[in-house]
């Protein structure tokens, strides 16, 4: 579902093990791209700790700001998964044993044996919100007006972001066309603010890149609309052709 308007998005990264090192985060970019590809511009991540005042204070502030706020980390069985705790609390509703969640959980283990408290654990969600599927582990995520709450188990993650993002509506696509430039960045740095001035419209990008045997930098344009996007890249084609610089087109 898109429409024709800007959508926004943050992502909320919530565990102290991102913080500490310990945990290489795989879910900003992924998400990120699968966003991007249904309209939802993510504008901000943070990475947050597993503090209730710190976790509050940053969904209320997130969720007045963007269209859609999404977190991720959290929402497991043992003590310092407290997200779901922290939802309700921003949005001044009580935490409950979800009916359906704990059925989704049951038919998942098959066996009430299983089915300890701390399996339970997963199944407290926010009065009011609805439940985000996941087929990977059953353990639902949730949804309360605009925030998503997701696991941080990547793969869990994305079988579970996949499905929810089909049913959200998202505005324009952001376009994209990167030239690859054989030229050091200070070089093009003059002429590139030269195009980008005369195309404020488009997001340009400047990302050197080197290895032992080959330097330059890619040159990133960013546009929701195709004539304008493709106006700035045959300007700056003109200018590196003017240097006489070799490039590619992406």
């Amino acid at each position: 579902m898109t429409s024709d308007t800007t959508v926004t998005a943050c992502l909320l990264l919530i565990g102290n093990e991102i913080l500490s090192g310990r945990t290489k985060d795989a879910n900003l970019s992924w998400l990120a791209e699968a966003l991007g590809a249904a309209g939802i511009r993510l504008r901000e991540a943070r990475v947050i700790p597993d503090d209730p005042e710190e976790i509050v204070a940053a969904v209320n502030h997130c969720r007045a700001r963007y269209d859609h706020v999404f977190t991720t980390g959290g929402i497991g069985p043992t003590h310092d998964d407290i997200t779901a705790g922290c939802i309700a609390r921003a949005f001044g509703v009580p935490l409950e044993r979800n009916a359906d969640a704990i059925g989704r959980l049951e038919r998942h283990y098959n066996d009430p044996s299983k089915l300890n408290e701390a399996r339970l654990k997963m199944a407290e969600i926010p009065v009011g919100a609805s439940l985000i599927d996941n087929p990977v582990s059953a353990a639902p995520g949730f949804t309360l007006e605009n925030v998503h709450v997701l696991p941080g188990v990547p793969k869990i993650m994305q079988a579970m972001a996949e499905g929810l993002i089909k049913t959200l509506k998202g505005g324009r696509v952001m376009l994209s066309r990167t030239l690859v430039c054989r030229i050091m960045e200070g070089t093009v740095a003059e002429t590139l603010g030269r195009v980008q001035a005369a195309h404020p419209d488009v997001e340009i990008g400047s990302y050197p890149y080197m290895s032992p045997n080959n330097a330059g930098v890619s040159l990133v344009f960013r546009c929701d609309d195709a004539a304008k996007l493709e106006l700035a890249v045959a300007a700056m084609e003109g200018e590196l052709k003017a240097l006489d610089t070799e490039y590619r087109v992406e």
